[in-house]
């Protein structure tokens, strides 16, 4: 009789550690920071931490991208692709036509990263391409026709404007706009997903099809909205990018889309969809980059670097299974 109450109060435990992984999340990553500082001081260096953040800055706004398709049950393995080809797009245009206002060019930027993304959309909601799929193909496709857009060779400094780097560069409060821009995408994107109709609509198509449809949910309408918002975040990461570095190459971004897979699969965000929060991302995309600085700073190379980081996702794959599975049973138990 005594181990009944005992086994409740794990439950409860084990329902509030689910529902509050996020501080999970935040604990690893002080862990971490401070092995980190154990070895190399200079990573809480005011200049170290500016670093971690401009280099995850992009990353988050795609991150965020791939966490609303990895919520619906889906994956974009082009927002990479499409982040690049948008860069190489603009970088181009500027290259060819340089007084063209810098707000014009983002503007192209976006619209060829939404189109890109709808592209996706109709192949997987019209054509019932699965996902992973679609966005394979897609990805080769776009990443193809960088070359055809860039004729082979690359969008240098000299070919970037002073005026399109303070996108990324120019600072408010000390803080330069790359990291600011990363911080609105943010706070825009949770209210979305937690306030409007449309972001508990891609919440309920993860969780349960069959449910949404029988709740009278455009499946097909937000699974296309989704893919096309996808595709608009990463063509305005490439803007981003091309202002923080100022160079563009035919390779730009190669294997980024696994970093934004894994931020948001670290965050929390279950790979078979129906959970996952912004918040969660930007915690997962922190990890990430500060796993990449302290392995850079104790002279880790990139190989290992790279092993590391596909453990890391490996693991956090493991741990959400194990977490939902355990999430099931409990909440089974609590309806007996």
């Amino acid at each position: 009789m005594a181990t009944q109450p005992q086994a409740s109060s794990q439950h409860k435990a084990f329902l509030f550690f689910a529902s509050h992984r996020e501080s999970g999340i935040l604990a690893v990553i002080i862990l971490l920071s401070l092995l980190i500082t154990v070895r190399a001081p200079v990573f809480l260096s005011l200049k170290n931490i500016g670093d971690i953040g401009m280099d995850i800055s992009a990353l988050i706004i795609v991150a965020i991208a791939q966490t609303m398709v990895i919520i619906t049950g889906g994956i974009d393995l082009s927002v990479a692709s499409n982040l690049a080809l948008c860069a190489m797009s603009v970088g181009v245009v500027q290259r060819t036509y340089p007084g063209t206002p810098v707000f014009l060019l983002v503007l192209l930027g976006i619209a060829i990263g939404t189109l890109l993304g709808m592209m996706n959309a109709t192949l997987i909601t019209a054509g019932k391409v699965p996902p992973i799929i679609a966005t394979l193909g897609t990805m080769s496709m776009i990443r193809g026709s960088i070359f055809l857009v860039s004729k082979g060779s690359w969008v240098a400094s000299t070919d970037v404007p002073q005026r399109f780097r303070d996108l990324a560069w120019l600072k408010i409060a000390n803080i330069p706009m790359l990291i600011l821009w990363a911080v609105i995408a943010a706070l825009l994107f949770a209210y979305f997903m937690k306030y409007t109709r449309t972001g508990r609509q891609i919440y309920a198509i993860g969780s349960n099809l069959k449910a949404a449809n029988v709740a009278g949910f455009d499946v097909e309408r937000t699974r296309f909205v989704v893919y096309a918002l996808a595709g608009a975040l990463a063509g305005f990461a490439g803007m981003l990018w091309m202002a923080r570095f100022a160079v563009v190459q035919n390779n730009t971004a190669l294997g980024f889309e696994l970093q934004t897979v894994a931020s948001a699969v670290v965050g929390g965000t279950s790979i078979y969809g129906g959970s996952g929060t912004i918040l969660g991302t930007i915690l997962g995309a922190l990890f990430i980059g500060i796993l990449a600085n302290g392995l850079t700073l104790v002279h880790i190379s990139e190989f290992w670097q790279m092993a590391v980081q596909g453990l890391v996702i490996l693991g956090a794959v493991v741990i959400n299974a194990m977490i939902a599975r355990r999430l099931q049973a409990v909440m089974s138990l609590r309806k007996v």
